[in-house]
């Protein structure tokens, strides 16, 4: 069954994709669509086999490297943290395969469409069940791969072409930190299997690396961070993040599994995995505390400056990776995956809710052009009311388990740094609530600002995306409530054995002990929040307007997206062209060439021209040239030999 959940994907896309012409459009719907449903139910057996009874497995499939020391085996890695992956990536996938049936149906390309979605399914599996450093590469690049191929799917469009290249090259910037981490652990271990360099770890004691310049640093600490910075690229951190909301690009389908839900959580998982190194690297943990705080806070502020409906959801999705970050870096990993489960579905259905609403108004998306939708597609608002509030952490939805646990255990930390993260997620709650109103309130409520000479033509979605939208709100509604226990709860550490080690999460006992207040604090904010948000987009709709003249310089910052992209643009994109026509000019033209072949060239030129002077042919120079030449021969062998 773990194979078969596995692999199935790979052949479902293959015969999508390869053998379209025989199968045709319906057929390989119907069959990736039909795979992804039958590993979802898998998954679901094998979520009980795995986290129900506690069994762990290290399925092998074939021999891969005998290099060297170097011996790796392609092996599937099942525990309790596998079985949650396996279960939101197939069954978040197998929502999003039915949903494209109906939001692609005009598309004369989706049969490759489906292949491409059943290709990132199994990259992503191969991930997370990765039983080593290097095959969790393989997954890692594969999912960039096919997140290229989806991203760009609308090739006709420059702009699908340039965010698709975009999200390729910023993320192969992390996938390089990623790889001297892995490099870094196997000078240090000598291995690469994950249970080996695990065991290892706490036996290595302080073993230090001189890296720059004979500085010293710690070499557990430096192989997390360099691991980080792959967390960085992949789960659009701070720094790397610019990738995420050109993303957009794709069609919504695509926004859901990828951007919500599967790659952009890889990261999160990968540092879970790598909990028993993160254990004994707390500077490494602190700076992936603080990033992962900035992330939040930088997502959801610039959030507020956006109008496409998707673009919203994406920073959005930015912020709550941030709370899963510094949850992990404060060593709460089972509050990172429990956002991580509930947040794939309520976000999940926020992007597939935000298609029905762009689906029926024929492809637009931005908010400006909606109003007063409620009443036309009162299904859609209903179910994108539920994926808001469990955003917002309201309970008894989904989020408000999940992301109050979170910020209860940075409360709980006895660093400064937890501390700090505890006070930007309580704001970033309230800020949160604030832009995620924006959507439902200019989407649903107000006057209409769309076309009215076609309002007849805005109808609820087919029944193919609402089935989807309906699993995923029940996930998004029931999810919190029902893994609480386990994931964090009274039974996390009996829940995590075998995948994480239960002296890690102390910190969860530690929030137990929390003041009331603390635990209040983000459904509040969140409360602050909706009633801010009703006033500003229901109640007083102009006063955004005014708060953006009256704070006009951080209106700028956040409409600029606080200017990365246009650094970015000046240092890299123009940078590196104009670095390289100087490297050019006056590395490889002014110095290697004029130095090297131009010069010997010339050297080669002059000597032969001053040679060619010797060759007069006059006979009297020559025979003069030779009777010197024998002058001087006779007078070393003569003198010469008398002298010694």
């Amino acid at each position: 069954m773990e194979i078969a959940t596995v692999f199935l994907p790979l052949i479902a896309a293959a015969v999508a994709g390869f053998g379209r012409k025989i199968v045709g459009t319906r057929g390989a719907e119907i069959i990736t669509t039909a795979t992804l449903g039958l590993c979802a139910a898998m998954a679901i057996a094998l979520f009980y086999q795995y986290a129900g009874l506690g069994q762990t497995a290290v399925i092998p499939v074939l021999s891969w490297i005998n290099s060297g020391t170097l011996h790796l085996s392609w092996s599937l890695r099942f525990d309790v943290l596998t079985a949650v992956m396996v279960l939101v990536v197939t069954s978040v996938s197998a929502m999003v395969h039915l949903y494209s049936i109906g939001y692609m149906h005009e598309d004369p390309s989706r049969a490759k469409f489906m292949s491409y979605l059943s290709l990132f399914t199994f990259m992503m599996l191969m991930l997370v069940t990765a039983n080593n450093f290097v095959q969790m590469f393989f997954g890692w690049e594969g999912v960039g791969l096919a997140s290229y191929l989806l991203i760009g799917f609308y090739n006709h469009k420059p702009s699908a072409n340039d965010a698709a290249m975009k999200a390729f090259i910023v993320n192969r910037v992390g996938d390089f930190g990623f790889v001297l981490g892995i490099f870094t652990v196997f000078w240090l271990f000598g291995d690469l299997q994950f249970n080996n360099v695990f065991g290892a770890a706490p036996t290595l004691g302080v073993n230090r690396i001189f890296y720059l310049f004979g500085a010293p640093f710690d070499a557990i600490t430096l192989a997390c961070v360099l691991l980080f910075i792959g967390a960085v690229g992949k789960s659009a951190q701070l720094g790397l993040h610019t990738w995420l909301p050109d993303a957009m690009e794709g069609p919504t389908p695509v926004s859901a599994l990828i951007h919500a839900a599967t790659m952009v959580t890889a990261g999160v998982f990968m540092l879970v995995r790598i909990s028993p190194l993160l254990d004994l690297a707390p500077v490494a943990r602190n700076i992936i505390v603080v990033v992962g705080a900035l992330t939040a806070f930088v997502g959801a502020a610039i959030a507020f400056a956006q109008f496409d409906i998707k673009k919203v959801v994406a920073y959005s999705t930015m912020s709550q990776l941030g709370y899963m970050v510094f949850a992990a870096g404060a060593t709460a990993y089972g509050a990172a995956i429990f956002h991580l489960f509930t947040h794939a579905f309520f976000k999940a259905l926020l992007f597939l809710g935000a298609g029905a609403v762009i689906h029926a108004m024929h492809h637009e998306q931005d908010m400006r052009h909606y109003g007063g939708l409620w009443k036309k597609l009162p299904i859609t608002y209903a179910l994108m009311w539920i994926g808001t509030l469990a955003l917002l952490g309201i309970p008894p939805f989904a989020g408000y388990f999940s992301k109050d646990m979170i910020l209860e255990a940075e409360f709980a930390g006895v660093t400064g740094f937890t501390h700090f993260a505890f006070g930007v997620g309580v704001l970033v709650a309230f800020m949160t609530a604030t832009y995620s109103s924006k959507v439902i309130f200019m989407t649903f409520h107000g006057r209409p600002r769309y076309d009215l000479e076609h309002a007849h033509d805005i109808h609820e979605a087919p029944l193919t995306m609402l089935i989807p939208l309906f699993v995923l709100a029940a996930g998004a509604l029931l999810s919190g409530w029902l893994a609480y226990d386990y994931f964090v709860g009274e039974h996390h550490a009996l829940f995590w054995e075998g995948a994480i080690q239960p002296k890690s999460e102390l910190i969860l006992d530690a929030a137990e002990h929390d003041p009331l207040w603390v635990k209040l604090a983000p459904t509040l904010a969140g409360l602050l929040g909706l009633a801010l948000g009703w006033l500003c987009y229901v109640k007083e709709p102009d006063l955004p307007a005014w708060f953006a003249r009256k704070f006009s310089f951080l209106n700028r910052i956040i409409e600029n997206k606080f200017y990365f992209d246009k650094v970015y643009g000046v240092v890299f994109a123009a940078g590196a062209p104009l670095v390289g026509k100087l490297l050019w000019r006056y590395g490889d033209q002014g110095t290697i060439d004029k130095f090297g072949p131009d010069g010997a060239a010339a050297a080669s030129s002059f000597l032969g021209a001053r040679l060619s002077k010797l060759q007069t042919g006059y006979l009297y120079h020559y025979a003069f040239v030779m009777l010197t030449a024998l002058v001087l021969l006779i007078g070393w062998l003569l003198f010469g030999k008398a002298g010694a």
